[in-house]
């Protein structure tokens, strides 16, 4: 169960450092910057963590799939972005895929 903590917490420390990306408006602010530089630290150190007990290409599914779908949302939710149906479909489609990848496949520890 830990390792999926460590999972969860990568996906986290990402989605919190390319959001201050965007903030820091290309590295001119000094706080969304530091906290760009420290959150992908945090996201690749429990990324390191996490692939101790999940295969890689697992792993990176998961938190690249996990991380486009809530950048997309927070995307759309703070920055005002607008999402057409292309990319509604397609994020589903990435949802999708990391579900049967926990569900089904047989390399992913459950």
């Amino acid at each position: 169960m830990q390792n999926w903590l460590f999972l969860a917490a990568a996906i986290c420390f990402e989605v919190v450092a390319t959001s201050a990306l965007k903030a820091s408006e290309g590295f001119s602010k000094f706080w969304p910057s530091v906290l760009v530089v420290c959150g992908y630290a945090l996201a690749f150190y429990f990324l390191a963590l996490t692939l101790r007990t999940i295969p890689v290409g697992i792993a990176y599914a998961i938190w690249a799939g996990a991380g486009v779908a809530l950048i997309t949302l927070i995307g759309w939710l703070v920055f005002n972005q607008t999402l057409d149906l292309a990319a509604i479909i397609g994020i589903l489609f990435i949802i999708a895929g990391v579900m049967i990848l926990n569900i089904f496949s047989k390399v992913s520890p459950h």
